[in-house]
Parts: C-alpha cells; structure tokens; sequence
C-alpha cells in the first residue's frame, strides 16, 4: 500500500469514527492533523464545529474544490486523491453527524448551508435534493436529518425570539412544521411564522413564475380577419407573396398587397381544477400546488379552481390568488376521501373540453379506490383533460399506489410524477 493510501485510509476511518462512534479516536485525529497540514489545508477543515460555509469564507479558494467534488471522477495523481479525501471528509462529517440533544437556530442554519455545499460536490443546485424529503433516496435521507434538527430546535421558543427567528432559513422541512403547529403559536412567534412561510412562497413563486411566463393562453381565432395596423404587418409573408413585383432595372419590389398576421384570441375561458390531497405525506405537493395555481390565475383566460381534501374537502378557490392565505387554511394530516374531493369538483365542470383538472395525490384510498376511480374515469370521457400527479416537488419520484398507477395508465392518463417542471409543461400545452 503506498502512503497516499495510508494517507487516504486515515482519513476514511476518521470520518467513520465520527459518524458512528461517539468517542473520538485520538491517533486518528492526530494523524488526520499532520495529513491536513502536509497537504496545506487549514486545520479548521478538521474541525466539526466549522460549517463548510464559514471554511468557504475564511478560505475561497476551496470553493471550487468543493463544487462538483462528488460528481467528478477521483482526481488524478496521489496528493490529489488524499486532498479529495480530506475534503469529502469534511463534507460527509458535517452533513451527517448531527450529534444529539437542542439545536440552535444557527446550528440549523450552518446545517442547511454545509447540505448546499453537498448538493453542489453533487453537481446540483442548492436545495435540490432537499426539496425531495419524501422521494426517497438521498432526497429522502436528508430530509429527515433537516426535519430532525428542527423538532430539537423547540421551534416555539425560537420564534418567539425575533432575533433567532431571523437566523431561520426557510426550507420545505421547515415550511412544514410551521404548517403542523400553526395552530399553536400566537402574538410575535405566530408573526414570525407567517413571516418565515410568506418569505419561502415568494421564492418558490419566483422560480415557477420563470417557467410559466412564456405561457399564451388561448388559440387564434381564424374566423375574426386580423387588424390592419403596423403592428401585425407580416413582413416575411409580405415579401414573399410580392417577389413577382421584383423589378430587376429598379432593383425594387414593389409591393401591391400587404399581409397581417392574425392575433384574436379565442374568448371563451380555459378552466383549470386543481384538486390537492393535503394529508402530510403531500406537503410539497400542497405548497408547490398552492402557488402554481396562484400563478395561473394570474394569467387571462384562465379561470383557476382550488381544492384541498384529506377526509373532508375544501374549497380554497377565493384564496386562489394569495398561496399565502392558502397554506394558512389547510390543515396537513389525516386520512384521504377522494370521493368527497371528486363530489366538490364535479359541478365546476361546465365545458368539459375546455377544462384541465390536475389530481395531486398518492392515491392510497384503500376501499374508497374503486368509486373514486369510477368518478375519475366518467370525467374523463366526458371530455375533460385528466393529469392525474405523484409528485410536485422539485424531483424525484412520489410513491404512488400500484392500482391507481396500472388503471390511470389503461385509461391513458399516466401518472405524471417528477419535477414539477413537468406539470408546468402539461398545462402549458393544454392552455397553449
């Protein structure tokens, strides 16, 4: 074995004494000391109690270590390799012992800026992975580490302090938990939840809003002939209807005719029902709904309905416009009841062909599958553009029930899960 090996094995086993055992190895760290320093990496990269954050600042140049680290192939050449062990070390350390006992809005803080930095060794967007809590996977792994630290952070208390409320940094996990205990929190930590919830929708909504804006809804009207000024002038078309107007001793066309585009809409609005099943396990798919739907009633010519169920349904359509007010409506948990969603959103169908209704659940209904499907089948051929969704996080996949997954897909209405990229684009087409 040669001594960049020895080197590397060092600080492997290192790493695993810190995730796994409580008791530190002292030839282990000391070793790993003299390896950090030989290499020329800051000793503070050995220090668990140093976010990656806070060693990026003091030392810039590892940022562009750490970006990509895990996503590249092992470096090349033997100080590389025992350099790329140290700082994935460092990265793996601070991501995944989390120790025990409270944690402080900082500690969550500095917790949810080292995840970012091992989103980006991943080749990922900050966030990426951990808007995904419940896709299973690392998604899934992480989100449990971020919803952990925060049930030991006595969130209530934190809250009600606004100087360590605003150490918070809203995440999905987070975004959650506020919805589970708003019910208990009152006069400035209430405040301050709201702030914290109102905040995370608007960065969401910006970042959908990116992927809605190119949307025009409505399809030319060619009954209704185009108007006659500047602004539709087809020039293309124009030219080349008048090519045989070319007067080669001029070198001029003269034009006899000209052409507009035709810009009419048609008038006649496209309803879009978006039913949300609000049980806890859906809580991405509830936020990420609740402000796509807001955004599309913002567009002309769409006339947005919102419903939210668990055992009961509700009604959220007057609170369309403001994903805000929505989410503080909702009440995450419970059972599911699809027939009861299915019997509020019946009656709003009033042109089935121009109406789009987005089912976001996991479709577990247990002995209510068979009328909920036997509803949802009879709105589909009666003209309706059925998009049955497993997820609407930011990827992944929802687990979804077998049956509904075989029986949506028999209909021709596949389940559609992933990224909720996925969903903009089916609207998309259909509004289009």
């Amino acid at each position: 074995m040669s001594a960049a090996e020895n080197r590397r094995q060092v600080l492997y086993w290192r790493m695993l004494g810190r995730l796994f055992e409580a008791d530190e190895q002292m030839s282990l760290e000391s070793a790993s000391v003299a390896i950090v320093d030989d290499i020329g990496l800051p000793p503070a990269l050995l220090d668990p109690g140093v976010s990656v954050d806070n060693l990026v600042q003091r030392h810039p140049e590892l940022a562009a270590e750490f970006a990509g680290l895990l996503a590249n192939e092992t470096a090349a050449g033997d100080g590389l390799e025992v350099r790329r062990a140290a700082l994935v070390s460092k990265l793996l350390i601070n991501v995944f012992n989390t120790g025990h006992g409270n944690v402080s809005a900082t500690q969550l803080g500095n917790w949810q800026a080292d995840a970012g930095w091992f989103e980006k060794a991943l080749g990922l967007d900050p966030g990426e992975l951990r808007g995904k809590p419940n896709a299973g996977g690392l998604g899934g792994v992480l989100g449990g580490i971020e919803g952990d630290l925060i049930k030991r952070m006595h969130l209530r208390e934190v809250l009600a302090n606004p100087a360590l409320a605003k150490q918070l940094t809203p995440s999905m996990s987070l975004i959650e938990q506020l919805l589970r205990d708003k019910s208990n929190l009152s006069g400035v930590a209430l405040a301050n939840a709201k702030a914290l919830i109102r905040k995370f929708v608007d960065e969401v909504a910006a970042v959908l809003r990116t992927q809605v804006q190119q949307t025009s809804v409505g399809e030319i009207d060619r009954s209704v002939p185009p108007k006659r000024v500047f602004r539709n002038l087809d020039i293309e078309r124009t030219i080349w209807k008048n090519l045989t107007n070319w007067s080669p001793e001029d070198e001029r066309l003269y034009v006899d005719r000209l052409f507009y585009k035709q810009t009419a809409k048609r008038t006649t609005p496209a309803k879009l029902i978006v039913v949300v099943d609000q049980s806890g396990s859906m809580v991405n798919a509830m936020v990420n709904c609740t402000i796509l739907a807001s955004i599309f009633a913002g567009l002309p010519k769409v006339d947005v309905h919102l419903i939210a169920y668990d055992t009961r349904a509700l009604d959220l359509t007057p609170w369309v416009h403001d994903p805000f007010e929505v989410l503080l409506r909702t009440k995450l948990g419970g059972g599911n009841d699809g027939p009861v969603a299915m019997a509020m959103a019946q009656p709003k169908i009033t042109d089935p062909r121009n109406t789009v209704m987005v089912w976001i659940s996991d479709f577990y209904e247990f002995d209510r599958s068979q009328p909920l499907f036997d509803m949802i089948q009879s709105v589909y051929r009666s003209g309706v553009k059925f998009i049955p969704v497993g997820s609407v996080g930011s990827g992944g996949e929802q687990s979804v029930n077998p049956w509904f997954r075989q029986r949506f897909k028999d209909l021709g209405t596949p389940v559609l899960s992933g990224h909720v990229r996925k969903l903009v684009s089916e609207l998309k087409s259909f509004l289009a």
